[in-house]
Formats: C-alpha cells, structure tokens, sequence
C-alpha cells in the first residue's frame, strides 16, 4: 500500500491532521494501536484555545463545536476563601471553549469515514523505515499479516510511549524534562458544575480545580501523593477534600454524586529537540508533555498540526520546502512558550512537598500581584487563550 502521509497515532492530532490534508486532497494513512472504543473512552482535558476551534472549522468540523461548546470569557483564582477574577475576553477580546476532547475526537472519527478515510485499528509491531531518506515506510501487524506502508512523509502523533521518537537516534534528539512530585485525582460526575466557570483554587492542603463538560457534566480534581492510588479514595473521601481546598461559598453549593470516572494523572514537562527527523515530524504529545495546569496539552499539539499541515500543503501544492523544512523550529518557538505558562501556573498553585516556609510567602506574594495588577492578568490571560500560531 501507498500513500502520501502515514501518520501513526489516531487521536485527536492525527485525526485532526489527517481530515485538514484531506481537505487539501492530500492522502493519508492513519495507524491506530487501540480500538476506536478505548481512543474515544479516553477522559482528556476540554478546553479549547481559539486556534484549535478555528483549525476545526478549517477541517469541516466545526459546527457542533460552535453550537454546543461553552465560551467561556474567564476563569476564578482563588486562594483559601479569597477568590478574583481573570476577564479573559476584556484583556485580550477573547475566550476560550469548553468542549471535551472525547467529542473532538469524535468530531473527526465522523468526518473521515464520511470521507472514506483509511483509519486502521488494532495496529501492532509498527516500525519506521527510512525516516533519513527521501523514501520513507511504515510496517505494522493487523490481523496476524504483516504489512507494508510506502509513503512521502511520516507523521508521529503516537503520544509519549509511541515509537515515533524512539526512531529517531539518541545521538540526534535532546530530551528535557522535569517531573513533578505530586500528581492529580480526577473524578468525573453526572452533576452540575459548582461555578459557571473553571475555578483554580490554592489551598493550605494542596491544589483543586472545579471543571466541568457540560451542564450537567463536572470534571474536579485534587492535587495528591504520587504513591496514591485511584482506589485509596471513596467518593466521599474526594467529596470532603474538595470541599476543604476550595472556598466556602463553593463547598456548601457543591453537589456531589457517584465517580463515573475516577483516575490519577502524574504531571510532568518534556520536550524533545528537533521535532523532525528527515522526513519523520513529531506532534503533540510524541514531542512534548505538559501538566495539565491550564489546559496546554491537546492546545499545543493542535498548534503542531498547523505547523505540519501548512508546511505539507506548501509542498504538495507550491513545491516549496520551506514550510516542513521549519518545522521543527517553528514548532518548538511556541512548545517552550506554552511549557513556561504550565510551568509557571503549575508553580504558583500548588504546595510542593519541600516548599520552604520562604517560597510559600513568595507565592502568596505572586497570587496577590496577579490579584491586583492588570498587566499580570493580561499576560496570563493572553497564554490561556492562546499564543498566536
């Protein structure tokens, strides 16, 4: 089999990439270890930066995005009882959308078979030949055969444990990284959300952000011990710790109900340098890792797809390297970008283990200066909307 992009990983950055070269009549090859059912039972972030809603519309499907995703023109800090506001839209003219990444991902399944895509799942044994040459495949495994894919480019939307950046040599790629020592506890409810809008709370007892789906969709979590385990907490055990962590005007409102999802997600930073390898490109979570401290995950791989997807248009359509041949740089200019606000938001709103009484005053002094100065709030506000691409 041929194709002109094999791209390996069909989440919502492949998927994404795939559906906006198809609308370029650019053909693609989407390779998918795991069944359609797990990739859609994943439990993601949802927030939506304004570049990935208008890279939806671009890709044909962006109406129901439009239609039942929640603008949301800011978001509440709050520390103990004390809470302010950051006005999203007055400090930059825009906001962001709630809309799950489950329904992103949805979204695109439905546009690319309705376009006759090649989406194969349960792919196992892939392996990345000639990523170094002008002739670049892909093997894999489906149904017991062993197959062969030729291909112009490879696109490695595989995520962290994906072999697309294993392939490429250790003596060519740098790796950063940074792990934090606590993780969080995400518990997913059929009841309405405590506030109108996300609620990131600094408490003397750790970190807890009140998120929600839809109206009658909440998403909350709480920062907990690395060595925690989803099962180490009842229902009314995370009920009774969210209400500690965040204001009391929200604790005796919050309405609680039975976990129909209940996880732990360690946080940590990571970037890999350079995102391209010859003709094997890097998106998303392959090439970088964020914590989920202000929603940056599947925003900076969407801002990867613009990236790869223009540069390849450029050069299908103009005969014009340029675009796949600054790839990488481009890409990664914005990846640090977005590292240093996760980092940073990730920083001031959680207790660490080995916090001195010191830098505990220190970050009471920076959530008092975001608090109180405008300029602060605009640059917080300008990265959680989104950087320009």
């Amino acid at each position: 089999m041929r194709t002109q992009v094999a791209i390996i990983g069909g989440g919502p950055s492949g998927l994404l990439l795939s559906q906006l070269l198809h609308r370029r009549g650019i053909d693609t090859v989407v390779l998918e270890r795991q069944s359609r059912a797990h990739v859609l039972g994943r439990i993601r972030a949802g927030v939506l930066e304004r570049g990935l809603v208008d890279l939806m519309i671009e890709a044909g499907v962006g109406d129901r995005v439009q239609r039942e995703g929640i603008p949301h023109d800011g978001t509440v800090i709050s520390h103990g009882d004390e809470m302010f506001r950051i006005d999203f839209t007055a400090l930059t003219g825009q906001p962001v959308t709630v809309y799950g990444q489950t329904e992103v991902t949805r979204d695109l399944y439905t546009a690319r078979e309705a376009a006759g895509g090649i989406l194969l799942h349960g792919v196992e044994g892939v392996e990345i030949q000639g990523a170094d040459t002008d002739t670049p495949s892909v093997s894999y495994t489906l149904d017991g055969q062993r197959q062969h894919l030729s291909c112009d480019f490879v696109a490695g939307c595989d995520g962290f444990h994906g072999i697309s950046r294993k392939t490429i040599p250790e003596t060519a790629r740098r790796e950063f990284e940074k792990v934090y020592p606590f993780g969080w506890l995400g518990v997913l409810s059929e009841t309405p959300p405590v506030h109108e809008e996300l609620i990131y709370a600094n408490s003397e007892r750790g970190f807890a952000l009140c998120s929600m789906r839809n109206a009658n969709l909440s998403r909350y979590y709480i920062q907990c011990r690395l060595d925690d385990r989803p099962e180490d907490w009842s229902d009314s055990a995370f009920w009774d710790e969210l209400r500690r962590r965040i204001p009391k005007p929200q604790a005796e409102s919050l309405i609680t109900g039975p976990s129909i999802e209940k996880s732990i997600a360690p946080l940590r930073s990571f970037v890999t340098e350079p995102m391209r390898w010859g003709r094997l490109f890097l998106c998303g979570d392959a090439a970088h890792i964020v914590p989920p401290t202000g929603a940056k995950g599947l925003n900076t791989a969407a801002s990867d797809v613009h990236y790869l997807y223009n540069g390849l248009r450029q050069f299908y359509e103009d005969g014009d390297s340029e675009g796949i041949n600054r790839y990488s740089e481009k890409a990664l200019a914005r990846v640090w970008k977005t590292e240093r606000f996760s980092w940073w938001f990730s920083k001031l709103m959680h207790r660490f283990p080995d916090q001195s009484e010191f830098e505990h005053k220190i970050q009471l002094a920076e959530i008092d200066f975001l608090r109180s100065n405008t300029a602060a709030q605009t640059a917080m506000a300008q990265n959680y909307v989104g950087l320009p691409y």
